[in-house]
């Protein structure tokens, strides 16, 4: 009897669960480009091409392979819009009465699989280094669910970096030794590039046309889509830029868009690249006496602590969390996150290249971009809205963590432990950012000073009575109470001009 074998466009791995559950001989594959899941949130041109161009490439392979897959594109004119109509149609087409998927990734296309007429068996998606049962077994009985502790059990559970059970290099941790500020030049041109081949010409085309008024740049576009490209890019990060990876992983430059980052999330997020083979080649390269432990070490947490532990976060908090909003912020969203001109120089950069790349790495998300919109108040439904719209690996099961928990602290510290803020001068310290900028890091109050600056401490001043007790930020609260009552009042002041400045459309 025949079945339909669903694959989404971020699951584009052979080794998927509903691939290798099901039989060549008798099942046929479904892929579709639909409306509803290149609009549900207004996505980043590239992002979509990027899914796009991958998909289709993917279908060629199977097919190639001796799967009989039945492809939708998105211009196709009997295409019914939606993964549920897809999947409707082509039971019609091929008297299918049952379908085998694997679980994606948001919980809206769970619940849409799940009501379907159609029987639909999820199978669990088995891509990631541990399953979500393990994860629940290790946060039973905990008061608080770090990711650090988190990170050295799966240390231990999966063998990564470690020597005769104790870790690698003799610590767990060289986060220390990777904090160095802003080089002066980098010795390193940046991820492999590849230039489009007919496929991606044809999607490029296509998503012109059809997402052409969307924020954000389709071309140039050099981004891998197939599994060859993309391993060619991981072989390329691990030769070219790993061995300093570590010591300015958290460093950000006006002229130099990618330091000595991967660029590969998107790559393992759709499934063209395995987070284990990624972990392996880093390891080796260590072994091999090619990259240091610090660079290694650094690398390695952010695959198997940090994405692991997002995505089992997002799926045990549950469908609500996404809307979360302990503060309280209510702001909306302003006008330079969608590239209106701003004189702070850091965001402005930020926003340039989310726009042109659809790429900005960590820090930059999470301490320009993101430190901003929690000192200003914003929504983070909005800031969450945002990051989905504009990154190429953005997926709700890794940025609503991201954004929710660990940057706007709308969860209320079920990932962190205290807010992500900081004044300019972790900017200054970490970045070129400030040399260049319309505002003086160094001023703290009056014309022409930082807004980080005010905006800090009237974020610490409002939320007095939610952080004053939390002991990762009574020293600042002492510093706050030492200052002169003018000068507070001074800063309440200049933080909500400024904020009333920016909810109005002012140029800042």
């Amino acid at each position: 009897m025949t079945r339909l074998v669903l694959v989404l466009g971020d699951q584009l791995s052979e080794t998927l669960s509903a691939l290798k559950e099901a039989d060549r001989e008798t099942d046929v594959v479904v892929m579709a480009e639909v409306a509803d899941e290149a609009t549900y949130v207004q996505h980043h041109p590239k992002k979509i091409a990027f899914i796009f161009a991958a998909m289709r490439k993917f279908a060629a392979r199977l097919q190639e392979d001796g799967w009989d897959v039945r492809y939708t594109q998105l211009d196709d004119t009997d295409n019914s819009g939606s993964i549920p109509g897809e999947l409707t149609r082509r039971a019609e087409e091929t008297g299918a009465t049952e379908v085998i998927a694997t679980q994606p990734g948001e919980f809206r296309l769970i619940e849409a699989l799940d009501e379907m007429g159609l029987k639909v068996r999820q199978l669990a998606d088995d891509r990631f280094l541990t399953d979500l049962g393990w994860f629940e077994e290790w946060a039973k009985g905990r008061k608080t669910l770090r990711m650090e502790y988190f990170y050295r059990e799966m240390r231990k559970h999966l063998g990564i970096l470690m020597e005769d059970g104790e870790p690698a290099g003799g610590q767990w941790n060289f986060d220390h030794d990777n904090r160095k500020p802003a080089p002066d030049e980098v010795a390193f041109g940046g991820p492999m590039e590849f230039t489009p081949d007919e496929t991606v010409e044809e999607v490029l085309d296509l998503v012109e046309r059809r997402f052409g008024n969307s924020f954000g740049d389709v071309r140039p576009f050099w981004f891998a889509t197939d599994q060859g490209q993309a391993r060619r890019a991981l072989t390329h990060f691990v030769k070219h830029a790993l061995p300093r990876f570590g010591d300015f992983q958290d460093a950000m430059m006006g002229d130099n868009r990618f330091l000595y980052h991967s660029v590969i999330s998107g790559y393992m997020n759709i499934g063209l690249l395995d987070p284990r083979e990624v972990c392996e080649a880093v390891e080796e390269a260590w072994r091999e006496g090619h990259a240091p432990i610090n660079a290694v070490e650094g690398y390695i947490r952010q695959v198997i602590g940090w994405r692991e532990y997002m995505r089992a976060i997002y799926f045990r908090e549950g469908p609500d969390y996404p809307r979360r909003n302990w503060l309280n912020h209510q702001r909306k969203l302003p006008p330079l996150y969608w590239g209106q001109e701003t004189k702070m120089r850091c965001l402005s950069k930020a926003v340039e290249e989310t726009k042109e790349e659809a790429y900005a790495h960590h820090i930059q998300r999470l301490m320009v971009t993101g430190n901003f919109a929690l000192l200003c108040g914003i929504d983070p439904a909005e800031v969450e809205d945002w990051y989905m719209r504009v990154y190429f690996d953005a997926f709700e099961w890794v940025t609503a963590p991201n954004t929710v928990g660990m940057s706007q602290f709308a969860d209320g510290g079920v990932i962190a432990s205290k807010p992500y803020v900081s004044s300019g001068s972790y900017i200054d310290r970490m970045s070129d950012y400030c040399g260049d900028c319309h505002y003086s890091v160094k001023q703290k109050t009056g014309e022409g000073a930082c807004p980080f600056n005010v905006l800090y401490w009237h974020f610490m001043d409002r939320h007095r009575e939610r952080f004053e007790k939390n002991p990762r930020m009574a020293q600042m609260y002492g510093t706050w109470d030492r200052m002169k009552d003018d000068k507070k009042a001074t800063i309440r002041d200049e933080a909500e001009d400024f904020l009333k400045r920016l909810s109005d459309g002012e140029v800042v």
